[in-house]
């Protein structure tokens, strides 16, 4: 990707790795497509916890990525590069990125776009292609959750969790949920949740075998890592999958390797940004497929917490920072 001289943007930088305040508004050049690109005008994106990773200097972009912050977003197309077949200027469309997205304008491969027609409001669309492309990765493809099943999904209210609640749902399987606040717990059951877990004050593995019948669940979703391991022994059926998404409490965890083999557990490990772009593309045109058509009758949709502009980085930042969103904080241009 090069980028043009005379055309400026907005977008946001890191001044230097630290907090919210290392974030600015700054002028940058215009990004140009290359063969089998097209340029998106950004109307909205999403914050993601791995935003708030890579401000610290803990998530650098894979190689060859923009440096600009950003996952996901939804635009109209301003620009094609040469050899685009598929899309025209104007169309609307959202995309998973390997970053960009806190910009007015960012390149994407025309492979990676997910149309959307005109019922969708570009700033739920923003908040849809990171959230429910790792859920469905998460649960079906590395988790393989059969309808049926019970699955323990970690952070359910938030932007993965919550889409993973009502993916599980609609697939029939019976869904155990955390979260920290009764507004959370309140918001994950009308999702489809059938057993909501405060984890500040219950025991989610007393919880998870009680649902399940004593059995143990067949699918955990984890966004905590380390510190839940053991629990998630206890709580795992005979040949569970733990599906790791995050490590926000610990990247190490004790396993008992016996434990691990007489019970037949996976710990699976799972990461998106970093996938090469055909594993990406395969991932993206699955869920036009299967899932996209779901959001058409409403059930599935994005859950939004708020809606701040561009120059909102830093609130937006330090909102999911004090763990205060439910859903996703979506910044529009």
């Amino acid at each position: 990707m090069s980028c043009a001289n005379t055309l400026r943007m907005k977008a946001i930088v890191i001044t230097e790795p630290g907090g919210p305040e290392k974030l600015e508004l700054r002028d940058l050049p215009d990004p140009e497509p290359g063969p089998g690109e097209v340029v998106l005008e950004v109307a909205a994106t999403a914050l993601n916890r791995a935003d708030l990773l890579q401000r610290r200097g803990l998530y650098p972009p894979p190689p060859g990525a923009t440096d600009i912050l950003g996952l996901e977003c939804a635009g109209r197309v301003s620009s094609l590069g040469s050899d685009v077949a598929s899309l025209k200027v104007g169309e609307r469309v959202a995309a998973l990125l390997p970053g960009g997205g806190y910009a007015e304008r960012v390149v994407i491969p025309e492979t990676m776009a997910i149309p959307l027609d005109d019922t969708w409001d570009l700033l739920d669309a923003a908040a849809v292609p990171e959230a429910f492309l790792t859920a469905r990765e998460a649960l079906f493809t590395l988790g393989r959750l059969e309808p049926g099943a019970h699955v323990l999904i970690h952070a359910a209210a938030g932007g993965v969790g919550s889409a993973a609640v009502q993916l599980a749902h609609q697939h029939g399987a019976q869904v155990i949920a955390t979260a920290g606040t009764p507004e959370k717990l309140a918001k994950v059951e009308e999702l489809g949740a059938s057993h909501m877990v405060n984890y500040k004050s219950e025991d989610f593995v007393d919880a998870a075998l009680a649902a399940s019948g004593g059995r143990g669940v067949d699918v955990v979703l984890d966004f905590v890592g380390g510190t839940y391991w053991e629990k998630h022994a206890k709580c795992l059926a005979n040949g569970g999958r733990c599906v790791v998404i995050g490590v926000m409490g610990g990247a190490t965890a004790k396993v008992n390797l016996g434990k691990l083999l007489m019970k037949r557990h996976q710990i699976l490990g799972l990461v998106m940004r970093s996938r090469p772009l055909l594993d990406k593309v395969a991932i993206t045109r699955s869920f036009v497929r299967e899932s996209l058509p779901l959001f058409k009758d409403g059930r599935l949709r994005p859950v939004i917490d708020s809606v701040l502009p561009l120059e909102g980085a830093r609130q937006a930042h330090e909102r999911m920072e004090a763990n205060l969103n439910l859903g996703k904080i979506v910044l529009k241009m």
